[in-house]
């Protein structure tokens, strides 16, 4: 959990380990998502396991597909990933920068309209 704005900003020492935490938690994202598509495109696509992480990894960054698919299973499998991949891919980058975004809101103290309000 982070810290509320009113709280002091937690040491760099904390800030790193912090980091080091969210990162892992997007790398588990990563994995996750690349392992999906290397097994779909294997089993629906046909495709050997050196192509499959080419593809998924491909896909999974927005690049596109590599490997052309011929089956009908393949194409379907190959859609619903290229729409599973954006929110994971953006889910992952999320994940990866929010300790770096929170630090960096905090250290200004940005207010939140309505979190004080002053009176009239």
């Amino acid at each position: 959990m982070l810290e509320h704005h009113r709280k002091p900003l937690i040491s760099r020492k904390e800030f790193v380990s912090r980091q080091i935490r969210y990162a892992g938690f997007s790398l588990i994202i990563l994995v996750f998502s690349i392992g999906i598509g290397i097994l779909g495109y294997h089993f629906f696509g046909g495709l050997p396991w050196v192509d499959s992480f080419l593809n998924a990894s491909m896909i999974l960054t927005g690049m596109g597909p590599v490997d052309h698919l011929n089956s009908s299973e393949g194409k379907l499998f190959s859609a619903f990933y290229a729409l599973f991949s954006g929110i994971s891919f953006l889910t992952f980058i999320a994940v990866l920068f929010a300790p770096i975004y929170h630090r960096f809101l905090h250290k200004l103290h940005l207010k939140i309209e309505g979190d004080d309000k002053e009176p009239d």
